[in-house]
């Protein structure tokens, strides 16, 4: 890569705050390729594609209409969060190839881990068995993206139940904490920076 790459640990940050950042961020001249690592207070977010219906029983879960790809998610404390910031046609990666290093990166991590991991065709994001841990939604502008990765690590999933996580009904979710009992979302964050360093 000819630009640095830089990452950027938030801690837990507002999800409006977040996307008002990143799309600053690439709009800027002299845009850097970076990654940031952060946590979201409890949101519900929809995709482009994403349809009201999805959401069951919102409660009192805020709901944020967002400009990446996909359908409805769930945000929380324990999740880590993980926006690209990159220049993607600097990469020479299109869409898929973007979608396919990032979920060969997740799976890598959590292979780390001891987690064995699968991709489902058709349904973008990272697997154990039929329960999805980490969810991918992208959006792409000018040859830049931004959004990212989820990964479910220590967190309350209870309300993935309000939802048909990523529109799709029945659809059960798990987290690292399912198959390891301490588990440091901080210490997974640094694991991912020394993976990312060497994809990147």
């Amino acid at each position: 890569m000819e630009n640095v790459l830089t990452f950027k640990s938030l801690g837990l940050i507002d999800y409006l705050d977040s996307f008002k950042a990143m799309q600053e961020h690439i709009a800027e001249k002299n845009f850097e390729n970076q990654v940031w690592f952060l946590q979201h207070p409890p949101v519900f977010t929809l995709g482009t594609a994403a349809s009201k219906e999805h959401i069951l029983d919102a409660r009192d879960i805020p709901i944020i209409q967002s400009d990446r790809g996909g359908e409805v998610t769930f945000h929380g404390p324990g999740q880590l969060v993980l926006y690209f910031l990159l220049d993607i046609k600097r990469l020479g990666w299109g869409p898929k190839a973007l979608v396919k290093n990032l979920e060969d990166f997740i799976q890598d991590l959590l292979e780390h881990y001891g987690i064995k991991t699968n991709i489902i065709s058709g349904a973008p994001g990272v697997y154990v068995g039929k329960e999805k841990i980490a969810s991918i939604g992208l959006r792409i502008s000018r040859g830049k993206t931004y959004h990212g990765i989820s990964l479910n690590v220590d967190m309350d999933t209870k309300p993935f139940n309000q939802i048909n996580p990523c529109g799709f009904e029945g659809l059960k979710v798990t987290q690292m904490k399912d198959f390891i009992d301490n588990i440091d979302i901080i210490e997974v964050e640094s694991t991912a920076i020394e993976k990312l360093s060497t994809r990147l």
